[in-house]
């Protein structure tokens, strides 16, 4: 399985910028996914999650009300909005998918993640 995140780039502050996830996952409306973040000498930590239908979402205190994620099941694509970005967005962006086993929930949680995308730069200039 393999997951190719792309949109990353430079951007000022207050600036938005798109990232997408495209999987090679079979069926791709069987996994919930996630959108993380490691910035450098931090650890990674959760941005959102939305469930398999994409009926329900979770996002991080710190992106709430900027970030929206969102899926497209018929283009195997997730999708990360973010707008108002700030410089303490900066980060490698990275998605993951999780078999859902049909519960159409989102978590916060990062360990339960089976696939991982090898993440996009994400730079916001102040």
């Amino acid at each position: 399985v393999q997951l190719q995140a792309s949109g990353g780039g430079l951007v000022q502050a207050g600036g938005s910028l798109r990232l997408s996830c495209t999987t090679s996952v079979r069926t791709f409306s069987n996994y919930r996914m996630g959108w993380f973040r490691q910035a450098p000498g931090k650890e990674r930590e959760f941005v959102a999650a939305i469930s398999w239908s994409g009926a329900n979402a979770v996002y991080a205190d710190s992106v709430k009300g900027r970030f929206t994620i969102s899926r497209d099941n018929a283009k195997n694509t997730v999708f990360l909005q973010m707008n108002s970005l700030k410089p303490e967005d900066t980060a490698v962006y990275y998605c993951a998918a999780e078999f859902s086993y049909g519960l159409d929930y989102a978590h916060n949680g990062m360990n339960t993640y089976e696939y991982w995308g090898q993440g996009t730069q994400v730079t916001v200039s102040s």
